[in-house]
């Protein structure tokens, strides 16, 4: 008998059933000793399988250790070919328009939030993988520079301006009087 039917026939329901064999297909270990997977934890994970799927697909195949801030610009601009937010080029009639009347021959791109949140998910994996901070090719400098440019340029074809939240300055708490020891 095999796992599936054997937990069936014990009469537990369906969705706990489902929720051993994933747990059991997803570690050695029993089910009741791993806690389930976050969502975050679940993306971090496929992001960082997607990276690192085309890493291998990279013509020559890349090593992790070689892979540059270069390199995450190109897996970046590679992911922009299955975006869903439309960025209208310069020379659009509907750039800087927030609702614009009508389509447009402008290409779909991954919006920069998502590519913002991408990054952050990609640095955390890189680190837990082993990686050196220092060395995080999702922290270069060119990175940041192409996600700043990146939000300024979306926010611009669609008439938003962006603007950043400012820190409010956090209010001194009164310091409790100074205790006097009586001895």
């Amino acid at each position: 008998m095999d796992f599936v039917t054997a937990v069936q026939s014990n009469n537990i329901p369906n969705s706990t059933a489902n929720n051993f064999i994933s747990a059991a297909a997803n570690s050695s270990s029993p089910p009741s000793s791993l806690p389930p997977a976050s969502r975050y934890e679940n993306q971090k994970r496929r992001d960082w399988n997607t990276f690192c799927q085309y890493l291998s697909n990279h013509r020559p195949p890349l090593p992790l250790a070689a892979c540059s801030g270069a390199h995450v610009l190109e897996f970046l601009r590679y992911l922009d070919q299955f975006g869903k937010t439309k960025v209208h080029s310069q020379n659009c009639p509907f750039f800087g328009i927030p609702n614009p009347p009508g389509p447009c021959p402008c290409p779909l791109r991954q919006a920069w939030g998502s590519l913002d949140a991408l990054i952050g998910r990609l640095r955390a994996a890189y680190d837990e993988h082993g990686g050196k901070p220092e060395t995080n090719p999702f922290g270069a400098k060119a990175v940041r520079l192409f996600l700043r440019e990146v939000r300024d340029f979306q926010a611009k074809s669609r008439g938003v301006s962006y603007e950043k939240k400012r820190k409010r300055p956090k209010q001194k708490l009164p310091l409790p009087p100074p205790s006097v020891a009586t001895q």
